[in-house]
């Protein structure tokens, strides 16, 4: 099938809001979710600044006390999957339709073993407990009758999941595909784990909203975050039938796996390019065709510099024109799940015909420059075509090409 994908509806809730239009008004106008660690003692970690949910949505489907006991991962994953097909109007039609499900998520259970190990339990030493992902329980629970895969690639998970749910579609395997990403890793053990790689802020402990800085001279490393939002993809064709309302359609993927190390970003930046370029490639689109790169960088001292040489790489002269920001600032870094909650800038990209800003980019690192960053403030502008990065731990490098509907 060569017809093309769109994006119908959007589900999410992250330190900006529960819904796509409270995330993109926000994120315009760039407001910062990031504060101090208060939902558990943080007075040993390194890294006293988080982002977090205020509270995850009870869908309407179910009953409210019963939903606040079950594990907030279930919680996010339903509200966030509900909210998509309500979104795209599906939600009286998906139990006749194959709908499929790929999910970025990274470590599911960690989280649960160590509060359980808190408690003092041993379910890490019972794994017969663990059976059901949070895939299976979302496709249980909402009745979900197409395959389901979950994807586990770090930061590039949502960006591997739209790729996936994209050829699904064109393959003919699903009807429509909910696609993205969940994270609740800010956890005691997974800051400190973070914090002992010195991968996270710790200069601006006392200005949470000041520690997440990409690009600028005074960054020394991320903030995490917690969150997700899953999307709706489905064939134009389909969705025109239905007067389905299209928020951007997917034009295309690229992506390169560097296998430099683990954790630490490689400084070799060709990796990188060739993402960006094997993106612009499967779009079929030239350099000059992209109004506006939503990048990856998170604020650490080596990423943020291999990502502008990455993009300078990539689009050549067209670099210094193009409009590049980072809304990690913002959102601070949702690990599995950025490039979902960065999916939802782009969009609100083309409905504003505005760029989403780097904020706390005061002094530009000189190693950054060459390219036309937009900090601060948003600025408004004629937004046809963004592509979204996302490089995770371990190499994995991807690009996502999305056009807006004309």
């Amino acid at each position: 099938m060569a017809e093309r994908v769109w994006i119908t509806g959007i589900g999410t809730a992250n330190p900006l809001g529960t819904n796509y239009a409270e995330t993109a008004s926000n994120l315009l106008a760039g407001r910062c979710g990031i504060g101090r660690v208060e939902r558990f003692p943080a007075d040993r970690l390194h890294s006293k600044v988080g982002g977090f949910i205020a509270e995850i949505p009870c869908p309407p489907i179910f009953d409210p006390g019963r939903f606040r006991q079950r594990d907030r991962m279930e919680q996010l994953g339903l509200w966030c999957a509900w909210s998509a097909l309500s979104d795209a109007g599906l939600l009286d039609q998906h139990a006749r339709l194959r709908v499929g499900l790929v999910l970025g998520n990274g470590g599911e259970w960690l989280r649960l073993w160590e509060a359980d190990w808190a408690a003092g339990g041993r379910r890490i030493q019972q794994p017969e407990q663990d059976q059901r992902t949070t895939a299976h329980i979302l496709r249980e629970e909402l009745h979900l009758n197409g395959p389901v895969l979950t994807t586990a690639a770090a930061c590039a998970s949502a960006n591997y999941a739209f790729a996936e749910a994209w050829k699904w579609l064109k393959w003919g395997w699903v009807d429509v595909c909910l696609a993205g990403a969940l994270d609740l890793t800010v956890t005691p053990m997974g800051m400190a784990a973070f914090g002992n790689l010195r991968a996270l802020s710790t200069k601006f402990n006392n200005e949470p909203a000041r520690a997440s800085r990409p690009f600028d001279v005074d960054r020394d490393g991320f903030v995490m975050s917690e969150g997700g939002a899953l999307f709706v993809l489905e064939p134009e064709s389909r969705a025109r039938k239905r007067g389905a309302v299209g928020r951007a359609w997917i034009r295309g993927f690229g992506a390169r796996s560097d296998a430099f190390h683990l954790v630490i970003p490689s400084s070799d930046a060709e990796p990188m390019a060739t993402a960006m370029r094997r993106a612009l490639r499967s779009a079929e689109l030239n350099p000059d065709d992209i109004d506006y790169v939503n990048a990856h960088a998170t604020s650490t001292p080596i990423g943020d510099v291999g990502e502008a040489r990455a993009i300078r790489m990539a689009f050549g002269e067209h670099a210094s024109k193009i409009a590049v920001s980072s809304t990690k600032g913002m959102t601070g870094h949702l690990i599995c799940a950025a490039a979902a909650v960065e999916t939802i800038a782009c969009l609100a990209a083309f409905e504003h015909q505005a760029v989403p800003p780097t904020i706390n980019l005061d002094q530009l690192d000189p190693e950054c420059a060459g390219l036309r960053h937009v900090a601060h403030e948003a600025y408004p502008q004629r937004v046809r075509r963004a592509i979204n990065n996302s490089f995770g731990f371990g190499g994995s490098n991807t690009c996502l090409v999305l056009e807006k509907i004309e």
